[in-house]
């Protein structure tokens, strides 16, 4: 079953790969090297996330802690960075980041297949969100937020998302419905942790919360969908019993 499922991982990649070449293909050289760069640091990411699960969910609830804590230091140093400018901005998003993390480790201590049925289904929302507003996004969604988001890409990453989770429905200890409320919850929170970080950076007038991933930032810019998605999942856990 694991090995299916890796199998579909990576035709997926050979997927998101074609769509970056199309994507590229006309692009100036510097800016063509950096998509492939985040793409390949992004497989990188997705491999360790993965292996962690399935070898031994211990190692997830470790790459969460660090999530966790260099979220929060992420946090803080963008709003020193500004001077401690919007003390009311920051005091506020610090509660709402500490309610997500709690929830994203409580996800992390859940049954190992509910929590690799979560983060295949937001990884591939994550992805194919991106490579679908790419070809296909027109119409920007909040643009002086997050100026990248299309509602192309939204459509397109979540149809592929939820059709990907009803592949992965083994892996789903609940009903048919409860995994379409599961998985449906996870695009909708992924997609506006999302977007409450962008809200944040540009409050701060900043790109990226640190340089600290080659092509993608910080954590936060790389893991704000898995913290608010995994919290979601979380909550779901307790409500549904699953």
């Amino acid at each position: 079953m694991i090995k299916l499922i890796y199998i579909i991982i990576l035709s997926y990649f050979l997927t998101g790969g074609l769509g970056f070449y199309f994507i590229n293909r006309n692009k100036p050289s510097q800016v063509a090297r950096k998509s492939y760069t985040k793409f390949g640091v992004y497989f990188i990411i997705i491999n360790i996330l993965f292996f962690s699960i399935v070898i031994n969910p211990v190692f997830f609830k470790y790459i969460a802690f660090v999530i966790i804590g260099g979220g929060m230091m992420e946090l803080f140093f963008l709003h020193q960075s500004a001077g401690y400018k919007y003390k009311g901005v920051f005091i506020i998003s610090l509660l709402i980041f500490i309610a997500l993390s709690y929830g994203l480790f409580s996800f992390s201590r859940l049954n190992k297949d509910l929590i690799l049925f979560s983060f295949l289904t937001l990884s591939i929302f994550d992805s194919f969100s991106q490579i679908t507003g790419q070809l296909w996004g027109r119409e920007k969604i909040l643009p002086k937020i997050s100026p990248h988001k299309t509602w192309g890409g939204l459509i397109g990453g979540t149809l592929v998302a939820l059709f990907s989770a009803i592949l992965l429905r083994n892996l789903f200890p609940g009903s048919l419905t409860e995994l379409l409320i599961v998985a449906t919850g996870i695009i909708a929170f992924a997609f506006s942790g999302d977007l409450a970080a962008s809200w944040y950076k540009r409050k701060y007038h900043a790109k990226d919360f640190s340089n600290l991933i080659p092509g993608h930032g910080g954590l936060l810019d790389r893991f704000d969908s898995l913290l608010a998605g995994g919290a979601w999942v979380g909550l779901c856990a307790l409500i549904l019993n699953i």
